[in-house]
C-alpha cells in the first residue's frame, strides 16, 4: 500500500452516523464571523506588500505567518501562509463534523487533491524545480502535505506508481508525456463523478442539498468554458468532451445546443438561463475580456450560497457556504498580493476581486 492517508474521522465510511448540528453549525458560524469584512479590501489595496504581511499577521492568519516567517518573506511568506491557513481550516471542519456531513466534506475537499496532482504533473511537464512545485501545492484536501511534498522531487514514473491502488491510478497510468490536458480533464471529471456518487447514495436531505450546491457550481464552470470557447471562435462539437456533466440548469442537451453556436448566437441563447440576468449588462459581441463576467458569476455563486444557507440553517449548506467564502477570501488576498508584486494597476487588480 502506498502512502495515501485518509482523515481519521469517518472518511470513506462517513455515509452513516449522526451529525450534531447543534455543535457544528455554531462553530462554523463563529469561524465565518472571523473572515475579513468587505471593507478590508480597499484598505489592502492601499498597502505595500510588507504592510499587507503585517496586517494578515495580526488577523486570523497570525499563527500561519508566525510559523513560516523564519523560512519565507514577502510574497512567498503570504502565499505559504494563505495555503497553510486554508489547509488547517478545512482539516478543522473535518475534525468538528461527524457522520454524513464529515463524509461529504471529505469528498468536496478532494478538489485540492486533484489540484495538487495536476500541479505536480504540470511541474514535471514544464521542468519546474522541486522548489517551484512545492510552492504551488495547497494541501487543503485529503492528501497530506508530507505525501505531496515527497512526490515533488520524484520522476513521473515514480509519482504515478505512488498512486497505485487509488482511484487516480487508472487515469495517471495512461499519461505518456504528451497528453497532459486529457489527463487533467479526466481527473476533473473523476472528481465530479465522485461527488455525484456520494450525493446520490441516499435520499437524505443533506445529500440532496449537497448535490444542488455542487450542480450550481458546475453550471458556473461550464458557462466560463463556453464563454472562452466562443470568444476564441471555437464551435467544434467535439469540444463537448471537456465539459462537465451534471449542471443544475445547463444539461448535456443544452451543451450540445450551445457548442456549435457563434459568440453572437451563444449570447442570444443565454437569455434562457437564470444566470443571464446577472451578466447581461457586461456581455456584448465586441467585448475584449471575460474577467468581469467571471467575477460577476463568482459573486452570484457566493450570494446564492449565502441565501441558500439562510433557508437551510441546520444542514450541510452553511458549512459549504463557509468553505466557499473562505476560499474566496484566500483567492482575493492572493490576487492583491500577486498583482502588487507584478506592478499591476489598482484598476486591473480590483476588477478581479470577488467582493
Amino acid at each position: 500500500m502506498r502512502l495515501l492517508q485518509k482523515f481519521k474521522r469517518g472518511y470513506g465510511s462517513g455515509s452513516k452516523g449522526h451529525t450534531n448540528y447543534a455543535y457544528t453549525i455554531p462553530r462554523v458560524r463563529a469561524m465565518k464571523s472571523k473572515l475579513l469584512p468587505k471593507e478590508t479590501y480597499p484598505r489592502l489595496m492601499n498597502m505595500s506588500i510588507d504592510e499587507i504581511t503585517r496586517f494578515i499577521g495580526e488577523s486570523g492568519y497570525k499563527e500561519d505567518v508566525d510559523e513560516l516567517a523564519l523560512t519565507y518573506e514577502g510574497v512567498d511568506l503570504i502565499e505559504h501562509s494563505l495555503n497553510r491557513n486554508l489547509s488547517v481550516t478545512f482539516r478543522k471542519l473535518l475534525n468538528i463534523s461527524e457522520g454524513e456531513v464529515n463524509f461529504l466534506i471529505s469528498e468536496y475537499v478532494k478538489e485540492y487533491d486533484i489540484w495538487n496532482i495536476k500541479t505536480i504533473f504540470r511541474g514535471k511537464y514544464c521542468r519546474a524545480s522541486t522548489k517551484e512545485i512545492l510552492e504551488s501545492l495547497v494541501a487543503g484536501g485529503t492528501l497530506t502535505y508530507t505525501f505531496l511534498s515527497s512526490l515533488a522531487g520524484k520522476e513521473v514514473e515514480d509519482v504515478i506508481s505512488e498512486f497505485e491502488g487509488t482511484e487516480y491510478y487508472p487515469i495517471l497510468k495512461n499519461y505518456n508525456g504528451t497528453n497532459l490536458s486529457d489527463v487533467e480533464n479526466q481527473l476533473d471529471k473523476l472528481y465530479y463523478a465522485g461527488l455525484f456518487a456520494v450525493a446520490g447514495g441516499s435520499k437524505s436531505k443533506d445529500r440532496k442539498l449537497f448535490a444542488k450546491f455542487i450542480r450550481a457550481g458546475i453550471d458556473i464552470k461550464n458557462l466560463m468554458i463556453l464563454f472562452r470557447l466562443k470568444r476564441a471562435g471555437i464551435t467544434d462539437p467535439q469540444m463537448i468532451g471537456i465539459m462537465i456533466e451534471g449542471g443544475l440548469e445547463i444539461e448535456p442537451k443544452d451543451i450540445q445546443k450551445l457548442m456549435p453556436l457563434s459568440f453572437e448566437e451563444f449570447i442570444e441563447e443565454l437569455d434562457n438561463y437564470s444566470y443571464w440576468k446577472e451578466i447581461s449588462d457586461l456581455v456584448n459581441p465586441g467585448m475584449q475580456s471575460l474577467i468581469d463576467v467571471e467575477t460577476r458569476l463568482k459573486k452570484y455563486r457566493l450570494k446564492s450560497a449565502a441565501s441558500f444557507s439562510h433557508v437551510y440553517p441546520l444542514s450541510i449548506v452553511p458549512i459549504m457556504d463557509y468553505m466557499l467564502t473562505k476560499q474566496n477570501e484566500v483567492n482575493n488576498l492572493r490576487i492583491i498580493v500577486r498583482g502588487k508584486a507584478a506592478n499591476l494597476s489598482d484598476e486591473v487588480i480590483r476588477e478581479q476581486l470577488v467582493i
